[in-house]
């Protein structure tokens, strides 16, 4: 009978252990499930340099040649910028901002 009791006792634990952890698995998949919006928001915020500064090109309705002969460099330099595959200089990254209407500053904390 003694057996039986113990064998008893430790199914409880583990029954009330299995339940808490079911019980921590779906509080942490409820409070995932609420975190999309703000998940989404830095998705959106995060992004390389290239692609801020296609953004801006883009909203200011320029093509890669004008901004290239406005700042005095080739196109294909600005299309690298934009790719990623390299990145402009101190002094083309300040001639980009000020084209694009926006501080250097402000063109640099979009970034990741």
């Amino acid at each position: 009978m003694k057996v039986t009791a113990i064998m008893i006792v430790f199914s409880l634990i583990w029954v009330c252990v299995f339940v808490g952890l079911i019980v921590l698995v779906v509080r942490a998949l409820l409070k995932y499930i609420k975190s999309k919006d703000v998940r989404q928001e830095k998705s959106t915020i995060r992004k390389s340099l290239g692609e801020a500064l296609k953004e801006h090109r883009t909203r200011c309705k320029m093509t890669q040649e004008f901004v290239a002969e406005t700042i005095g460099v080739s196109r294909q330099a600005v299309s690298k910028w934009e790719s990623g595959a390299s990145d402009p200089s101190t002094s083309n990254l300040l001639a980009l901002a000020k084209l694009y209407g926006i501080s250097a500053e402000d063109l640099l904390k979009e970034v990741e």
